[in-house]
């Protein structure tokens, strides 16, 4: 079908690198913190706040990498204002030395140019970084996007009151032996932030910490006991895949997925993870497998099968992907519309799955609210006789029970159902909208607001069975796409499962890999319903895949197809209904309020 797109990706991969680490992101692997550069800034100002008039008397910074000094940096400022006496008194910057010193115009540029592509470091980082990003904006001038590191409030889940009574320069100066002594002058005092940032560096190296990215997240909420555990993922690949933690008797505890495991492994023991309930599962952890996978997608499709398969007790969401629902159009003499739980080999229409009970049954009700079939459970006989329902009485079902309608009009109405759930809603949203406006006309906005959620609970079914469907239809589909890295990722899929991923190795003929991933992906057999063959939430995972941008269909057997008039085209309008919602508080549900601590009186 696509050979041009399997021979565009030959000819891309002859240049693709050989190694996926030579192309991962700084965020995926961690910056060494050896190899950072880092700026250490300090100033002197006339006051506190750069928006109360306050103006930058001196600037110091030491540029280091790797424990060495590689620069510094000092200028006065003329504040083109009088210094106060107090502040004179404290830093020994008098009028008469900043005179004839340059003024911030000029010193700024000097310092930017000088931090360029550097960390910057300051101690009580907010106030230094506050004011030099102030006098930028003054002179229009554009902020680099500097990395900020805060030697204090580092150094306040560090310290504690054995080491030093509190986290000044001056205490944690002499915590750390600097060979400079803080003396409100900015280069000294920059000089005696690097070695407080290199005091507390070592401290934490101790605990695991040895990145970048590390030191940015270190919390003291991370016991010492999860540290200890940090070995645990020494044995892990710097690769894409799953994760597995498992207790003394390999029972998996937690279930996870990254694009580098063992830089995602560290950080439950290291710095990053904080959550309570994971400080509490790391504790119950005694060894942690890591699967490695070609892409990124196999490694979601591979999480969501093993948590349906452990069930761990610490992952909150896809344990349980067999606790659906789905509203099914049954095939007998006189058809009705059902909650099921299983979807069988029985000619029936289904519409699903759905995640809870209540959403099953909206769904359901806005059908019924459109369409009068019976809703009673027995089966009927071709020829019933028996009296009729209270439903209808009020007008709400065609009652064949009692011969009140004929099997060829009950069949129309039947056709017609079935037309809405699998191609075309546009009979319930035009009802159920009309029953919406008449509501609204009559001020009963609480009625209308049932029959909007019951008219977005069958949308978003439709739209998903649709989807779903047209995917699980198809025997198989072979497509591949362009990743960052510069690869040629490729995806096997039948019937909606992902039957094999790779990624074209660089100087590989693409036809020929294509082919040897075909010949031994997973086989996969045809099933009834939406999802026979996965999990609704795979074939999403999957789905997603394919309609992202740079997707090329290698091959497709079958027809992917989805109606033009389907339930998709009406999510836009619910789906702004939603967030709309969800930006307001409602008066009579308080549940996403936290509670304020009133003091007692």
């Amino acid at each position: 079908m696509l050979a041009s797109s399997v021979d565009d990706m030959s000819s891309a991969v002859q240049g693709a690198p050989s190694r996926w680490e030579s192309q991962r992101s700084f965020d995926e692997l961690g910056r060494p913190l050896r190899d950072i550069t880092f700026c250490v800034v300090d100033l002197e100002t006339t006051g506190g706040s750069a928006q109360g008039g306050s103006m930058i008397t001196e600037i110091g910074a030491v540029k280091v990498r790797g424990g060495e000094v590689l620069a510094e940096f000092q200028t006065l400022v003329n504040p083109h204002t009088e210094i106060p006496a107090f502040i004179a008194v404290l830093t020994g910057i008098s009028n008469t030395m900043v005179s004839d010193a340059p003024s911030i115009e000029s010193a700024l540029p000097a310092f930017l140019e000088f931090a360029a592509g550097t960390v910057l470091v300051a101690h009580n980082a907010p106030f230094d970084v506050g004011f030099l990003k102030h006098f930028a904006e003054q002179q229009g001038r554009p902020w680099p996007r500097f990395e900020v590191l805060d030697t204090a409030k580092l150094a306040r889940r560090v310290i504690t009151r054995d080491d030093a009574p509190n986290c000044k320069l001056s205490s944690l100066a002499r915590v750390f032996g600097s060979t400079t002594t803080p003396n409100h002058r900015a280069l000294s005092d920059a000089r005696a932030t690097v070695d407080v940032l290199h005091g507390l560096m070592e401290r934490l190296g101790g605990l695991g910490v040895h990145t970048l990215e590390e030191l940015q997240t270190f919390s003291s909420r991370v016991t010492t006991a999860q540290r200890k555990k940090r070995h645990l993922a020494e044995a892990l690949p710097h690769s894409p895949g799953v994760y597995l933690f498992r207790d003394d008797r390999s029972r998996v505890l937690y279930v996870g997925t990254s694009r580098d495991l063992r830089t995602r492994v560290r950080s439950y023991f290291t710095a990053s993870e904080t959550r309570s309930r994971m400080g509490e599962m790391v504790g119950l952890a005694s060894t942690v497998d890591g699967i490695e996978c070609a892409t990124a997608l196999e490694a979601e499709v591979r999480e969501l099968r093993l948590i349906a398969e452990h069930k761990p007790r610490y992952n909150r969401r896809s344990r349980f992907p067999e606790k659906v629902h789905f509203v099914k159009l049954t095939r007998e003499p006189w058809p009705r519309l059902s909650l099921v739980r299983r979807v069988l080999d029985d000619e029936a229409d289904y519409l699903g799955p759905f995640a809870s009970k209540k959403s099953a049954e909206k769904c359901l009700s806005a059908l019924h609210d459109t369409f009068p079939v019976r809703q009673c459970s027995d089966r009927l006989s071709r020829e019933p006789s028996r009296a009729a329902c209270v439903l209808a009485e009020m007008g709400r079902c065609l009652s064949p029970c009692d011969g009140s309608v004929d099997a060829t009009t009950y069949a129309a109405v039947v056709r017609q159902l079935r037309d809405s759930l699998l191609r075309r809603p546009d009979e319930v949203v035009e009802a159920i909208n009309a029953r919406m406006a008449a509501l609204a006309a009559d001020e009963r906005f609480e009625e209308a607001g049932i029959h909007r959620d019951r008219l977005a609970a069958f949308v978003r079914a439709a739209a998903r069975t649709q989807r779903l469907s047209a995917l699980t239809r198809c025997p198989e589909v072979v497509a591949a796409r362009r990743e960052d890295d510069g690869r040629w990722a490729v995806h096997v899929v039948r019937f909606g499962r992902l039957a094999a991923a790779g990624t074209i190795p660089a100087g590989a003929d693409a036809h020929q890999f294509v082919a040897e991933l075909r010949a031994c992906a997973e086989t996969v057999a045809a099933a009834p319903g939406p999802v026979p063959a996965a999990t609704a939430e795979e074939t999403e995972k999957v789905l997603r895949w394919l309609e992202s941008p740079g997707i090329r269909l290698v091959e497709v057997d079958g027809e992917w197809t989805c109606p033009i008039a389907g339930a998709t085209r009406h999510l836009a309008i619910h789906d702004a209904v939603n967030q709309s919602r969800l930006s307001l508080v409602p008066f009579d549900d308080r549940r996403g309020l936290a509670p304020v601590h009133q003091p007692a009186r």
